[in-house]
């Protein structure tokens, strides 16, 4: 089987997020490189916030998957800097977020002049209406803000953009 960088990408596609399962890690920008260093396969992973719980078992599944496609060891590194970003999220991923129901991040994260502006308007990922209100800054994750439609009087998480 080969052994270069696209095709253990490809491989990765496999592991999802423990958090929302229609997302890939690789999708969603965790999975920052990878390297072979003498036949020995490094991945590098950065958390999509400090902290995040999901990132052990990301870890885990990437080894795990690896070690199905190779019959050795992976070894899997945490880098914390840069930050990771919701800017590293692919465009099918953000798509795939919306058909799950959760509302994909607006905008781009660097771009701190929204930092003081009024909140924005988040389309319901159900109906599509820009009649919502934010219910409150935290969701089912900390990455995540929970809203409510006032047209198909559904709730939903926003993806908060990081």
């Amino acid at each position: 089987m080969e052994r270069n960088e696209a095709h253990i990408l490809e491989l990765l596609t496999a592991v999802k997020d423990p958090e929302i399962p229609v997302l890939n890690v690789v999708d969603m920008g965790v999975i920052r490189k990878v390297d072979l260093n003498d036949d020995h396969i490094v991945v590098t992973i950065t958390p999509t916030y400090s902290g995040c719980p999901a990132m052990d078992v990301i870890s885990m599944n990437v080894k795990a998957t690896l070690k199905r496609a190779f019959g050795e060891d992976a070894e899997v590194v945490s880098q914390l800097s840069p930050a990771w970003t919701t800017d590293w999220i692919t465009d099918e991923a953000r798509e795939k977020l919306r058909e799950y129901g959760i509302a994909p991040p607006e905008g781009k994260s660097h771009d701190k002049s929204q930092l003081f502006a009024e909140p924005k308007v988040i389309a319901c990922p159900k109906c599509g209406s820009e009649n919502t209100t934010l219910v409150s800054e935290f969701g089912s994750t900390s990455c995540k803000a929970h809203y409510k439609c006032s047209d198909c009087l559904e709730p939903f998480d926003y993806f908060k953009c990081i």
